[in-house]
């Protein structure tokens, strides 16, 4: 059985210049080769519990263990660059650290833009754009992609060609997938595993479990029940999931004790 690539015990932390919590006792664990996504609402604390991951934020209480020597690669919220600015995409996936050419072709290629290398940056469409982050983090081999809101912006088409996309990463390379979202209904398809978060885990299982789990439906309403055969991700391949950690669950949904009635964000 495969260790967990990053995981987490009990992890409960503040909002930044406060003693008041965002997440409370959340437990977190990815498989290698799973993609995870994690939805809920605004201020749910789906970013923070990114940052804290990534070692970015210190839990108050709890811990992260990450595997030693862990290549992440990272696709953020928010890339601001400006227009003006004459920069290709080539020098672009050079900073801060220069790489070859046929590595920075081969990661556009693997993201879909190997046509754009001598493309200014500003001349990008909100797609394109997305594409080449995504090959910038796909530098390095990762074992595992960290993507926080990759598909805000994009329009519904993009939008499901980018999760095509990152389905399609995930069997070349095998890297494991870790996604924010709030695009509920095409990740719902893109998606091994799902976790509710509203300041704490109130559900998380399959997509199908999610989908009609009480505290899924009683933060988003109906937007996602009767859409979900849409999108429904087959899973006819195995992950070698962590069964023996506490937040796995795979063929059932796992509903948290009290709800999703915290304010919490």
């Amino acid at each position: 059985m495969k260790t967990a690539l990053i995981a987490a015990q009990g992890l409960t932390v503040d909002r930044p210049g406060s003693r008041e919590a965002a997440l409370t006792n959340v437990d977190f664990a990815i498989a290698p080769g799973e993609i995870v996504t994690v939805v809920g609402p605004n201020g749910s604390g789906k970013s923070t519990l990114i940052r804290a991951l990534l070692g970015n934020l210190a839990p108050r209480e709890g811990k992260v263990t990450r595997r030693p020597g862990l290549r992440i690669g990272y696709v953020p919220q928010r890339v601001q660059i400006e227009q003006s600015i004459p920069m290709t995409v080539r020098r672009f996936l050079s900073l801060p650290r220069r790489i070859g050419n046929d590595e920075a072709a081969a990661a556009l290629t693997r993201a879909g833009v190997g046509d754009l290398s001598d493309r200014s940056i500003g001349a990008l469409s909100g797609g394109q754009f997305q594409r080449v982050l995504l090959a910038r983090a796909l530098l390095g081999d990762p074992q595992i992609l960290v993507l926080d809101e990759p598909t805000q912006g994009l329009d519904q088409p993009g939008i499901v060609a980018f999760y095509q996309l990152i389905e399609q990463v995930r069997a070349e390379t095998g890297a494991a997938i870790l996604m924010v979202s709030h695009d509920l209904l095409v990740v719902m398809r893109a998606s091994d595993r799902v976790i509710c978060l509203n300041g704490h885990v109130c559900c998380e299982g399959t997509p199908q479990s999610v989908g009609s789990a009480p505290e899924y439906l009683a933060l988003f309403g109906g937007r996602g029940e009767g859409t979900l055969a849409l999108y429904q991700h087959q899973h006819n391949h195995d992950h070698d999931h962590l069964h023996d950690h506490p937040s796995q669950v795979h063929r059932h949904v796992q509903h948290s004790p009290d709800g999703c009635n915290h304010n919490a964000g």
